[in-house]
Formats: C-alpha cells, sequence, structure tokens
C-alpha cells in the first residue's frame, strides 16, 4: 500500500487508507477550497508499528502508548517521511515549517467529531522532528480520553487507525474557529466565528477568550469582543510560544467576518451539512481553511416539513421515550395517528400515510405545533395543555407567539370547534360522560370490558399468511383508537368535578391534591401493587442471591421455586405487554425480556423495613386520607350553602371513581401494540425462512410497507444492519429538544435557565418536602433503588413506576403536573418535582437533596 498521499490525491472515499481528519483535506483541496498544501502519512504506516500490539485487557492505553513510542520506526515508513517532506519543503523552499496532525479512521464521523482527542504539534521543522511528531502523534491514539471517548460512543479499538497529516503552517495573523451552524441554538445558516491573534490552538484549546461573531445572510448579528490576553506564536526554529498580548477592540472587520461567512457557506454547500471549520488569516489577507468537519451535536432537522417556519413538539419527550423509536415503531403510531386524525375530520387519504401533523426527526417522533402557534385557539388552549404535561414547554411557546414570523394567520374559532364536536360525537362524549355520572358501576364495565373486546380483535388465525396479519395489524391500529378514547371522558368528567368542587368550595386546586391520592382503577397501579404483593408469596430464594442474568435463565428453563414460577408467569400473561419505552411496538415486552421484572422482585426481596411502610400499607393510608380531604371539602363548600356541600361530596366521590380512568386508554393501546408486535414476529419468521431476514426480530427495523415488498422476496439484512447501527447511535444521544423549529432552532436554548443559588427549579407535582439522598438513573432495567432514596431520572413511563414503590421523592427533567410520574407520584403520596432542567447532570448519585414537591424546588445540600 502506499505510505504518502497528497491532499489532491485523497477524498472524502479514503477514510480507510488516511483517516477523517486528512479525507475532509483532501475533499476541501479536490473542490477548490483554500486548503495549505499538504500530504498524509497512511494509516499502513501505523498498521506496520503496532503489529503485535493487543487492544484490549487492563492498562490498554498506557501499555498501546508505551508500545508505540518505543517500537523502532520502519525504514519503509521513515523513507516515506522524509522523501514526502522533502519534496513538499522543495516546491516552497527549503526545510518548511508544518502543522503534523492525528488522523484516525473514527474522528470527523458524521455522529462523533473525536475534536481534540489525539494531538497536534505546530510549526515543526526538519524532517527527523517530522518523523519524532508523527510518532507522538501515533502514541496519542491512545490517550486515556481517546479511550474513553471511543468507549462512550461504541467505537470498537481494535478497528481504529491513525493517519499522520502535514500540512504547511500559515503564519496566522489572526485565527480561529467557524461553526455554519449556531452550535448553541441550532440555527442552520447562521454562522459563529470566534477569533483571535496568532495561531488558532489558542482558540481551540480554550487558552484565549476570543472576539466572536455570528452571521446571517451576510448580516452581522453580533459583535462580542473578547480580552484576548493571549497569543500563540510560531517560534523561529520550530515550536510555538505563548505571548501575554492586550489587545482593544476586534481583531477581525466586517469584511473579514463577511467573507469568513460566505467561506463556510461554500464549504457546507459541498458537503451538504453544517461543518465545524478552522480558519487562519495570514498577514497578506489571505484566508485558509486548515480543517473541516461535521458539527456532531446538531439535532436533525424534521422530515415532512411544509414551506415556513414550522415549530415542532417531541412526542417522545411527552411520553417519556427519550430514545429513538425503531421504523415499525414509527410505522404503527403513524397508522393510529392517521386513524385519530380522521376523527377530527382531518384524516389522510391513506392512513398509513400518518397524520399531516406528524414528522419524524432523529428517529423520533414530533407533532407540527405551527397551527396552534399561529390561531387564536392554539394560543388559548396549548399553554394549557402543555402546562399539564411538558411544563417547561409553556414559556418556549409563549416565546414562539412573539416571533413575527409565527403572527397570528386563524382568527376564527369554528374550525376547531367543527373538529372537536365531531370528535365529540364519534367517540359518543356525552353520553358516556353522563353514564359516569348517572351509573358509575355500568361505566366502569364498560371501561373494563373494552379490554376483553381488544383480546378478541387482536386474535389472529395461526394460519393466517403473512400478508393477512400485516392486513389485520393495518386494520386494528386505524380503527382501534376510537374504541379505547371512549374511556376519556368518564375520566374527564371525573377532572371536571374535581374543578368544580373547587370552585364551589373556595379551595384551591393546589390544597385537594390528597383527594388524588390512591386512586382506585388505575391500571398502572393496581399493576404496581400486584407486583409487590407477588414478592410477598414468591419463594425468597433464589432472588436473594443470584444475578438477574441467572433468575431470567432459570425462569425460562421452568426451574424457579413452584411458587414463584407460577406466580411470575400469571403476572406476566396480565401486565407482560408492558415495558420501558412501551409507545414503540419494536421494543421487547416483559413477557419478551422479563429481566426487568424478575430484577425488581429481586431488589424487593432484598429489603428490609417496617410493615407500616409497605406499599399497600401506604396506599390504604393514602385512601383513607384521601376520604378526610373530601370531608374536609365538603365543610369549606357548607359554609357557602348546604347544597354546596352535597354536589361537592358527590362530585369528589365520583373524581375517585374515574380519575384513575387517564391511565386506561395508554394500558389498552399498549396491549394492542403487543399484540401486534407477537403477530408480527410471525412474519418475521416467515422472512427470515425467505432469506429476507438474519432473525425475526429484524422485521421491526422495517416499515409496514416495507415489510409487505419483502413478502415479495430479496434480501435485507444489510438494510437491517445499518439501521440497527443507526438505531444504537441515536440511542446514545445525551439531549433531545422538546421544541424545534424547522430551521434548526432549539428555542428553549435561546433563554437562559437561572435558578436561585442552591436550588434547583421546576413544576410541583406531588405535595410534600423529603430530605434523602438522590439516585440518579438513566434506564430502569437493572436499576437499584434503597427504600427512601430519591429518584432522579430524565421523564418516565409506566415501565419505570415498580422503582416508585420504594422512592422516598422524585425529581424528573421532563413532564408537567399531569404526566405520568406527576400523576403516579401524588398517588403514591411521594414528593415530587417535575421540569427540572439538566437534573441528571447537576444532581449526582449519592449527594444529599431536599425535594420541596410543593413549590417546586430541589435543593442540594
Amino acid at each position: 500500500m502506499t505510505m504518502a498521499l497528497r491532499f489532491s490525491e485523497i477524498d472524502a472515499g479514503s477514510l480507510a487508507e488516511v483517516g477523517g481528519k486528512a479525507a475532509n483535506l483532501g475533499e476541501l483541496t479536490r473542490a477548490g477550497l483554500p486548503v495549505p498544501p499538504g500530504w498524509v502519512l497512511t494509516t499502513e504506516a501505523y498498521r506496520q508499528v503496532a503489529q503485535g500490539l493487543d487492544p484490549s485487557g487492563d492498562g490498554l492505553a498506557e501499555r498501546a502508548r508505551r508500545h508505540l513510542l518505543e517500537a523502532p520506526v520502519p525504514a519503509a515508513v521513515h523513507e516515506a517521511i522524509v522523501k514526502s517532506y522533502t519534496e513538499l519543503g522543495a516546491e516552497l523552499g527549503g526545510d518548511v515549517p508544518v502543522a503534523v496532525r492525528s488522523s484516525a479512521t473514527a474522528e470527523d464521523l458524521p455522529y462523533a467529531s473525536f475534536a481534540g482527542q489525539q494531538d497536534t504539534y505546530l510549526n515543526v521543522i526538519g524532517s527527523e522532528a517530522v518523523v519524532d511528531a508523527v510518532r507522538r502523534c501515533w502514541a496519542s491514539l491512545w490517550t486515556d480520553r481517546a479511550v474513553a471517548y471511543r468507549e462512550a460512543n461504541g467505537i470498537d479499538h481494535a478497528a481504529v487507525r491513525l493517519a499522520v497529516v502535514v500540512q504547511v503552517m500559515v503564519d496566522a495573523r489572526v485565527a480561529g474557529v467557524m461553526f455554519t451552524a449556531n452550535p448553541v441554538t441550532g440555527r442552520r445558516r447562521e454562522a459563529v466565528i470566534d477569533a483571535s491573534p496568532g495561531l488558532g490552538e489558542a482558540v481551540v484549546s480554550g487558552a484565549v477568550n476570543p472576539d466572536r461573531f455570528v452571521v446571517d445572510g451576510g448580516r452581522i448579528l453580533e459583535r462580542h469582543a473578547g480580552d484576548k490576553r493571549l497569543s500563540i506564536r510560531s517560534v523561529p526554529g520550530g515550536g510555538t510560544e505563548r505571548v501575554e498580548t492586550p489587545y482593544e477592540g476586534l481583531c477581525l472587520t466586517d469584511d473579514q467576518v463577511r467573507a469568513l461567512a460566505e467561506l463556510g457557506a461554500r464549504v457546507e454547500d459541498h458537503y451538504g451539512a453544517p461543518q465545524d471549520t478552522e480558519w487562519a488569516l495570514d498577514e497578506h489577507g489571505e484566508l485558509w481553511l486548515t480543517q473541516a468537519r461535521p458539527i456532531t451535536t446538531l439535532y436533525p432537522l424534521p422530515e415532512r416539513t411544509r414551506p415556513g417556519l414550522r415549530v415542532y413538539f417531541s412526542v417522545n419527550v411527552a411520553q417519556g421515550v427519550m430514545g429513538p423509536i425503531t421504523p415499525m415503531g414509527r410505522s404503527a403510531i403513524r397508522v393510529i395517528s392517521g386513524g385519530a386524525a380522521g376523527m377530527f375530520g382531518y384524516g389522510p387519504a391513506d392512513p398509513r400515510d400518518g397524520a399531516p401533523f406528524l414528522s419524524v426527526s432523529g428517529q423520533r417522533l414530533w407533532f407540527d405545533l405551527t397551527t396552534a402557534v399561529r390561531s387564536r385557539v392554539g394560543r388559548a388552549l396549548a399553554p394549557r395543555m402543555l402546562t399539564l404535561g411538558e411544563a417547561r414547554a409553556v414559556p418556549v411557546f409563549e416565546q414562539l407567539i412573539g416571533d413575527p414570523r409565527l403572527s397570528l394567520v386563524q382568527t376564527s374559532r369554528r374550525p376547531a370547534l367543527r373538529a372537536l364536536l365531531r370528535f365529540a360525537r364519534r367517540i359518543h362524549a356525552p353520553s358516556r360522560a353522563l353514564l359516569a355520572l348517572t351509573r358509575p358501576a355500568k361505566a366502569l364495565e364498560y371501561a373494563t370490558g373494552i379490554g376483553d373486546r381488544l383480546d378478541r380483535r387482536l386474535q389472529v388465525p395461526d394460519s393466517a399468511t403473512p400478508a393477512q396479519r400485516i392486513d389485520h395489524a393495518e386494520r386494528v391500529l386505524t380503527h382501534t383508537f376510537a374504541t379505547i378514547v371512549s374511556v376519556m371522558p368518564m375520566a374527564v368528567a371525573g377532572y371536571g368535578l374535581f374543578a368544580l368542587a373547587s370552585k364551589l368550595s373556595g379551595v384551591p386546586l393546589s390544597d385537594m391534591q390528597d383527594i388524588l391520592r390512591s386512586l382506585p382503577n388505575n391500571p398502572t397501579t393496581e399493576m404496581d401493587l400486584e407486583l409487590w404483593d407477588l414478592a410477598t408469596r414468591i419463594e425468597a430464594e433464589p432472588f436473594r442471591e443470584q444475578p438477574v442474568a441467572e433468575l431470567v435463565r432459570r425462569y425460562r428453563a421452568g426451574e424457579l421455586p413452584p411458587v414463584a414460577q407460577r406466580e411470575i408467569a400469571a403476572f406476566l400473561r396480565t401486565y407482560g405487554h408492558r415495558g420501558v419505552a412501551e409507545i414503540d411496538l419494536g421494543v421487547p415486552r416483559w413477557s419478551d425480556e422479563p429481566a426487568h421484572i424478575l430484577g425488581v422482585l429481586a431488589n424487593y426481596l432484598r429489603m428490609d423495613g417496617a410493615a407500616d411502610l409497605a406499599p399497600p400499607a401506604l396506599f390504604a393510608k393514602g385512601a383513607q386520607e384521601a376520604r378526610a380531604a373530601i370531608d374536609r371539602v365538603a365543610a369549606a363548600a357548607r359554609r357557602r350553602g348546604r347544597w354546596r356541600a352535597a354536589v361537592v361530596r358527590f362530585g369528589l366521590r365520583r373524581t375517585r371513581q374515574f380519575a384513575g380512568l387517564r391511565e386506561l386508554p395508554k394500558f389498552y393501546v399498549v396491549k394492542t401494540l403487543a399484540g401486534i408486535r407477537r403477530s408480527m414476529l410471525k412474519v418475521g419468521e416467515h422472512l427470515v425462512e425467505s432469506g429476507v431476514l438474519g432473525s425475526a426480530p429484524d422485521v421491526f427495523f422495517l416499515g409496514m410497507e416495507e415489510v409487505r415488498a419483502a413478502l415479495g422476496g430479496g434480501d435485507l439484512r444489510q438494510v437491517v444492519a445499518e439501521r440497527r447501527a443507526a438505531y444504537e447511535q441515536e440511542s446514545r444521544r445525551r439531549h433531545v429538544p422538546r421544541v424545534l423549529l424547522s430551521d434548526g432552532t432549539e428555542p428553549e436554548a435561546l433563554a437562559s435557565a437561572d435558578s436561585a443559588a442552591g436550588a434547583l427549579t421546576g413544576t410541583p407535582a406531588s405535595a410534600g418536602t423529603i430530605k434523602g439522598v438522590a439516585r440518579v438513573v438513566l434506564d430502569p432495567i437493572g436499576a437499584h433503588l434503597e427504600p427512601g432514596e430519591i429518584l432522579v431520572c430524565p421523564s418516565t413511563d409506566p415501565g419505570w413506576t415498580p422503582l416508585f414503590l420504594t422512592a422516598g421523592g422524585l425529581v424528573m427533567e421532563m413532564g408537567g403536573a399531569m404526566s405520568h410520574g406527576a400523576v403516579v407520584a401524588r398517588e403514591y403520596g411521594i414528593p415530587a418535582v417535575v421540569g427540572v432542567a439538566d437534573a441528571t447532570h447537576r444532581i449526582t448519585t449519592g449527594q444529599e437533596i431536599e425535594v420541596n414537591g410543593a413549590a417546586g424546588t430541589v435543593t442540594l445540600m
């Protein structure tokens, strides 16, 4: 293989030979952009010197560095370095100063920049000095930080190789970095430039406070002068020095700023994606590009974007599912949304296309809220609804209302009222609400009977063909929503009577929260209490001693003690359709992977505590306190009139009966998805037999229409492998915006989130105050929570709630007063604050905190 290649000989397809940095420099050179000349020592040279290195085991980083620093440089590699450097100097007149920079094959990738993970050496002069710098670059592939970064991004150490870029140094008068999209707000085509006198290393390393400029379409929106007290300069004979250089004013003129932004736009146009670039301005005023790589932190733009500025709200954030959704999961939700939109009169011609307001970005689902932002009805209702479900989105929504690009265009209330009335008629809302008021037992019988009807509807004959199974799935997903949502008028009636009781009694809603504790008829609460009760019935061994993996093995082999084997199977027959991220049809259920449930049971059985602190006792106490609260509110109403007391008592009793049904539609939706999942696995088995897929679960990495097409044959194993890899990569994304604009802007990033000294603020969710030890949990599977610890998590869905039974309090980054976690926390009587920005980063496991669920504050002790 060739040891050295000029930039003009390489491009983006040369990644395996030259690494990410060099491939980009070659690409820029071939595109005619101003790149200082240079060459790259290929990965073949690294391979030769790294022979015998075992990229595994303890002490890997130190052992690998020592090997690369001490191993002799092969003669052919040494010759290639000296020859290429000499030829570069011959063109420019002698021993030319160069920058020697690492270029790894896992670097400057679309999803991981590896910025600063490997080393760069500046102003290197002389061939032997270049050889030494090359050796040190090789060793920098194994710095502790580079090893940790690869592990965090799931990159195999053994698969990584290092090339080394040798590039003519620009004797920079001014240098810095430029992002062609705003890396903080996400806004595309808004260039952000950091600049400082001297070499760009001062800006890249953070050694100086640079000047900052923000440019949009040739308009300079911001000019901020940094102190620029330090400059890094080349030293004659090689190397660099740091010099204190107080600098007054800005180091770039407006014309230079605009020229930089125009150059950045050319780079972005070439790659078709926003770029993080490094640049230098030489003593003659000429601009040079010294590096370009993708900006990996930007959240992807939504698909299906209509003309004009659009506003998107994250379905995932609202549902407490921070990870991506599988292709079939997205396909299923599209079909459901198409059927639901049809009930309002806005359904697509083909329900499989999904509702027109549903979009995808980052393999997650988003609602287009533009109509709500730009309509009078939407501006009135949306903030109220968001307050209940995702309170941190309310100030963002109000901020968007003031954006002149999102001015009011829909002033009439009639279209919204017509749609709402059409929906109310189709679910028989008036008669269902009346039934709840006058015949509660009959209403509850109807609500619980939906589950039996669903079970019958989900049955598919074993003889059904794969095509028939797909037809059945689409039919059920399209039409079942109407049946499931018919429960909601009863729950709404319960909450409506709750609000009426507040008005009649004069007691604020915030002082009536005890009435909502320990609600009956809530399937999630019933599931959690049943799981606790299950722990009291089964044999304690082997749960107290064996690891979860061994418990799973024994359960699947039928080798658990007899009571445990029988009772756990019975629990999973009733609740096995549930799971973490359960709105995604493609995600395994508890019945598929029982590790979470078995782990929770093991945690319960290892606890020692007083009987009066057991969840059933606390739940009974909560019900008693709810009855006392009803008496208290009724007494307050009586002081305003005897008839008021009677109405309040009647209304709050109905509230207790029907408010818990709020969780029932989600329970039924998940049951529906689980049933279709089982049927699609049968289709997957057929596709495996046909050679189309490698395993039955691979079917979830195809959409419904793709599965139908796959019945005709072909080989989709490579497609599935690529989608699995992309899904796993997207799963590692640490931040998902709750609101996103179609130009990439994350509005919440525009506002600062100041909080009181020593306290984090959020939305009050469940009254009470508790001091305790925090336990930060990002994934409930396998999580262990000691009794009384305060659970700190991004968000929750019902798959998390078994942890609530032993939690002393709850802190969530997402959610509002009526979000899932808040509702369950109130029912269990544990103090909770939701919508606390960056709680999982600002609080650490083991830290003592105080949660005030009434004030909405979390104090770090």
